[in-house]
């Protein structure tokens, strides 16, 4: 079973997202300030041509991810390193799953042994790492963050900022719009459907999809589209009461802005329920059969069934977002990383697999998110927070059998310019760059990077001619 939570039916109703209402939020939750601007006209010069299909899926491994057990160096002197750094909780040699970059940086490298399927991919240039990206700020040396002469991201080892600030692109500052959400809200106009939002989450309410304008639109990663709880039950008399008294809500048009904005806040809820829920059930059986009894993968299956309706649904930009918690490994880090990790790798394997399947994989660009790395020394059993760690991107338009960035150094002390104590690395790629090739590729125009991202120009020029980081095929 996986290590995430169990999403069941009424904790995925408590923790949705206002466009697929539960019993509990039709008189509350609709009324959250976000959701008052949906009722504007969206004016935009973004726009994406007939069969033009992307999609971006976020996966948030929530809890930070001990991302230097998931790449390793194995060639014997970097190895060794490793394993004098980590000692308690490095990885044996040759339990490392081998994998040959297209580019060498003078270091051989390996995956984590529950990877199987993960470098399988990377091999067939399906996947790649980004190496040591991290919340900056500002570029930052070592004395410089000793100093405080630089400033550094808010909350720097806390969950609940560093989340955020993955979330949105703003780590100097606590806000609560995420940039897939800003996106939506500049590419509202590429989707001829506007009844469904542009981002869809498989995890409920989250800050990452969260805009001016847009709200995500929430699927239970087994039953799909739920709507308004109960409201086609018509076997109980309470039931029918319930949709009668919701119908005489919609139907009018009101004058006063707050009554017509919740009007067609749960008129969106019906209308999309009813459309998605139709994509959704005529979706193809997949050659690759998705995990029953993990929730991750469900998730995923649950987004190969709505992006197969993408036609449909009248979508040509997509926005996906996963979270996959329980990486907060302070104890018992070798053991319940491994279980974590073997989940993980099964369910990306099995989404791309559904991808090919539908020829649709170079459309389809799935990344990694973590709140922060774990320390290279181990207090004992586990790894505590840290900062700069590794993550990785998967699909068609990837780069692919690749790492970039720079991995580095695992030596502690004075001779590592990037350890400032403990084990923990200040990052030398930003969060910005790795966001930024994301956006760009999406669609964003590059005069609009810098409105996701107000730190971006101390990192890339988004008006240059080269990518962020060269991780994505832009042609």
């Amino acid at each position: 079973m996986g290590h995430n939570h169990k999403v069941s039916r009424r904790n995925f109703l408590g923790q949705a997202s206002c466009a697929a209402i539960g019993a509990t939020t039709v008189f509350s939750t609709l009324f959250n300030l976000k959701t008052l601007n949906a009722a504007a006209s969206f004016n935009s010069s973004i726009g994406a041509m007939p069969g033009d299909y992307k999609a971006l899926v976020c996966l948030l491994n929530a809890g930070g991810i001990d991302s230097f057990n998931m790449l390793v160096p194995r060639n014997t002197a970097a190895y060794n390193q490793y394993a004098e750094t980590r000692s308690t909780v490095a990885l044996p040699q040759d339990y490392l799953k081998a994998i040959n970059p297209l580019v060498s940086d003078g270091n051989q490298y390996g995956l984590h042994p529950s990877m199987v399927r993960m470098q399988a991919m990377f091999e067939a240039n399906k996947l790649a790492f980004v190496s040591n990206v991290g919340t900056l700020v500002r570029p930052i040396t070592r004395q410089q963050f000793y100093e405080g002469s630089v400033p550094i991201p808010l909350g720097l080892y806390s969950h609940a900022d560093q989340v955020m600030h993955w979330q949105t692109g703003v780590p100097n500052m606590r806000v609560g719009q995420g940039w897939g959400g800003k996106m939506a809200d500049l590419m509202i106009s590429a989707n001829q459907n506007q009844t469904i939002s542009m981002n869809i989450s498989l995890s409920g309410s989250n800050v990452f999809q969260t805009g001016e304008n847009s709200v995500e639109y929430s699927l239970h990663p087994e039953e799909g589209s739920i709507g308004i709880y109960d409201y086609n039950n018509q076997n109980w008399a309470f039931n029918q009461l319930k949709r009668v008294a919701i119908d005489g809500l919609v139907n009018p048009v009101y004058q006063n802005v707050f009554k017509n904005t919740y009007r067609k806040t749960i008129k969106s809820a019906i209308d999309g329920n009813e459309i998605l829920s139709a994509a959704i059930d005529s979706a193809p059986i997949f050659n690759v059969p998705f995990t029953q009894n993990s929730d991750l993968s469900k998730s995923f299956e649950m987004i190969a069934k709505t992006i197969s309706g993408r036609e449909q649904l009248q979508m040509s930009r997509q926005i996906f977002f996963v979270e996959y918690g329980g990486w907060d490994h302070h104890d018992e880090l070798l053991d319940n990383q491994a279980a974590m990790l073997t989940e993980l790798d099964n369910a990306l394997y099995q989404f791309n697999a559904a991808m090919e399947q539908m020829g649709i994989a170079d459309k389809v660009t799935t990344f990694s998110l973590s709140e922060f790395s774990r320390t290279l020394t181990s207090n004992g059993n586990g790894t505590d927070h840290a900062w700069g760690g590794n993550v990785f991107v998967m699909g068609g338009a990837v780069n692919g059998r690749r790492i970039f960035g720079n991995f580095p150094s695992l030596v502690l002390g004075n001779s590592n310019p990037l350890e400032i104590g403990g084990g923990s690395l200040i990052p030398t790629t930003s969060a910005d760059e790795y966001f930024a090739e994301l956006a760009l590729w999406y669609g964003v125009p590059a005069s609009d990077i810098a409105t996701l991202f107000p730190n971006i120009g101390y990192f890339y020029d988004p008006m240059s001619n080269s990518n962020p980081v060269g991780f994505l095929n832009f042609g």
